[in-house]
């Protein structure tokens, strides 16, 4: 009877320890999946600022008038995420061609002419690791 006694105390105890052991696993591969989610969202929140500091570049390269037209928009691809930049204009006397935004044309001041809305968004496609990252920034910047 003590024999018996012991060997069903052994299995519960190897049971617990697999349990254990099992739970120990799931938790670390759960973990290694948060710190690549967290890694890619900060490398994405970089980028959407990145990309807003490229929009400024390009748009002080580029002069608005009406044999150049407006920059509208602008898509980066960088180590697998995509950079989508969307501009939309604020002033007035703008070339045809230029994306404003509604109800923006009326600008009485000098100052507040070819004045921009940027729209950054930065995606990084879901795979096996990692689920879909998104990050929109929306700026309003004077070139």
């Amino acid at each position: 009877m003590r024999k018996a006694f012991g060997l069903i105390m052994t299995i519960m105890f190897i049971v617990l320890v697999a349990t254990i052991g099992a739970l120990a696993l799931s938790f670390s591969t759960q973990t290694n999946k948060q710190t690549l989610s967290a890694y890619l969202k900060a490398q994405a929140e970089l980028l959407s600022y990145s990309g807003t500091e490229y929009a400024l570049l390009a748009l002080s390269g580029h002069a608005i008038n009406a044999a150049n037209g407006c920059i509208n928009h602008i898509q980066v691809d960088e180590d697998g995420f995509t950079i989508y930049i969307t501009l939309q204009y604020i002033g007035k006397d703008l070339p045809s061609g230029c994306e404003m935004l509604d109800g923006a044309n009326n600008i009485t001041t000098a100052d507040s002419n070819i004045t921009v809305l940027m729209d950054t968004v930065v995606v990084y496609p879901a795979s096996e690791n990692n689920e879909r990252i998104r990050i929109h920034r929306r700026t309003l910047q004077k070139p």
